[in-house]
């Protein structure tokens, strides 16, 4: 499900106070990252996700990555911190209208 810029806007403010939950290191992004990223997503919905250790067209690549084996959506991209959101199947954040 994409969202809109008005959702995008409003998800923005939530996710400001958070702190990120994955960290990326060197390795980089493994199954069980990707693994870790998906349950968190699950339960949480909107998550910050730290990419350290890379040049920023390797991070864009990365962050990319991530939003497509999740099946997620970009709601900002700061530095090393990127916000991913992801509605779960009972979902918490009420997103607003179109």
């Amino acid at each position: 499900m994409a969202v809109n810029d008005k959702q995008k806007r409003y998800l923005k403010s939530l996710a400001h106070p958070l702190k990120p939950v994955v960290m990326i290191g060197n390795k980089g992004l493994s199954d069980n990252v990707l693994a870790e990223i998906d349950k968190t997503l699950e339960q949480h919905e909107l998550i910050k996700v730290r990419v350290s250790g890379l040049e920023k067209e390797e991070r864009l690549e990365m962050t990319n990555e991530i939003l497509d084996k999740t099946n997620s959506n970009l709601v900002m991209s700061i530095g090393h911190i990127v916000a991913i959101y992801r509605a779960a199947k009972e979902p918490t954040i009420q997103l607003p209208k179109k």
